[in-house]
């Protein structure tokens, strides 16, 4: 092949590539077209079914932001997790100039709504402050969304995963709070994450439907705490049949000893689905824990699979 057909080759796949996945760049640089995140979410096309990246370069973005359910299959890539931030200080009970009050379902940074949404190395933030009660950093209702190399900072109820069984991942994601921050109904696999308590609270509140099988999993993670923190359970039942299960986790001395809350109703104790395999650090006491609460076998732990609780969705191509 002469060199003629070997650069037509190539103009040709970029042609097609360009065709195929849309790229934009955010930044705060004055000469840059689109300065803030939901800019460049408002032109992806509605009903979106082409890859669409929007690289999110370095600084501090003060904004709600909101996906909506109408578009899909995009990509949201920061230059660095710690240094790429989405910030906003809303939080319930805010009077909006509308009439409007915000609650739980309406006090995000950031909404998801959309299905196959990623996001890499950005920090999703709620700066409303450690006594402004329900702040949520992210609120995910769509479906098969994935989170790699993301921090969710802020206080009470920081991720929020409100759809019904729907399947998210974090993998080597940094989460901290302090009341029930990691909380809601959907399927969720935390792979080789941080989770840091900033108050003697509970890490979950999971409200995990019956019919679903696998609420929140936590596989290979790290639990830890502010110095001075000593009573944190790792969940308490926002639903009676909430699912939590932690796998080969390293617990800090933060944990109590019996492990688990049934939120002052003892009848939860016979519905919820709360189980530990493997826990080890000083945190970890399968003897002491809530009898009402499991402790896996070898054979019960071998379910615990991306396929098994994903079944076909292969997040980052994993």
């Amino acid at each position: 092949m002469n060199k003629y057909y070997i650069i037509l080759a190539i103009c040709l796949l970029s042609s097609v590539t360009t065709i195929s996945q849309k790229i934009i760049t955010v930044s705060q640089d004055k000469k840059s077209k689109y300065k803030t995140i939901q800019a460049a979410l408002d032109i992806v096309p509605i009903n979106n079914t082409k890859p669409f990246t929007i690289f999110i370069k370095n600084g501090v973005y003060k904004e709600a932001v909101t996906i909506d359910t109408r578009k899909n299959n995009i990509k949201l890539i920061g230059e660095a997790a710690a240094t790429t931030i989405i910030t906003f200080n809303n939080h319930s009970g805010t009077k909006l100039s509308n009439g409007d009050t915000l609650n739980t379902w309406t006090c995000a940074t950031m909404f998801i709504y959309g299905d196959n949404i990623t996001a890499e190395n950005i920090t999703f933030e709620n700066n409303a402050g450690f006594t402004a009660g329900q702040a949520i950093a992210l609120r995910i209702e769509g479906n098969r969304n994935a989170f790699k190399n993301c921090r969710f900072v802020g206080n009470q109820d920081v991720l929020f995963l409100s759809g019904n069984g729907v399947k998210q991942y974090f993998k080597n994601c940094y989460i901290e709070g302090t009341t029930d921050f990691i909380f809601g109904a959907s399927t969720a696999v935390f792979d080789s994450c941080h989770i840091h308590s900033k108050k003697n609270s509970h890490i979950t509140a999971a409200s995990t439907n019956s019919i679903v099988p696998y609420g929140f999993v936590f596989l290979n993670c790290k639990l830890t705490a502010d110095s001075n923190i000593n009573k944190v359970s790792l969940g308490r039942p926002w639903s009676p049949t909430a699912s939590v299960a932690y796998i080969n986790c390293w617990m800090d001395k933060h944990i109590v000893r019996e492990g688990w809350n049934n939120w002052k109703n003892p009848a939860n104790e016979a519905t919820a689905r709360y189980s530990e395999y493997n826990s080890t650090g000083p945190g970890a006491n399968a003897t002491a824990r809530a009898k009402w609460s499991k402790q896996l076998g070898e054979a019960e732990e071998k379910k615990y699979t991306l396929k098994n609780i994903f079944l076909d969705w292969i997040p980052f191509d994993k």
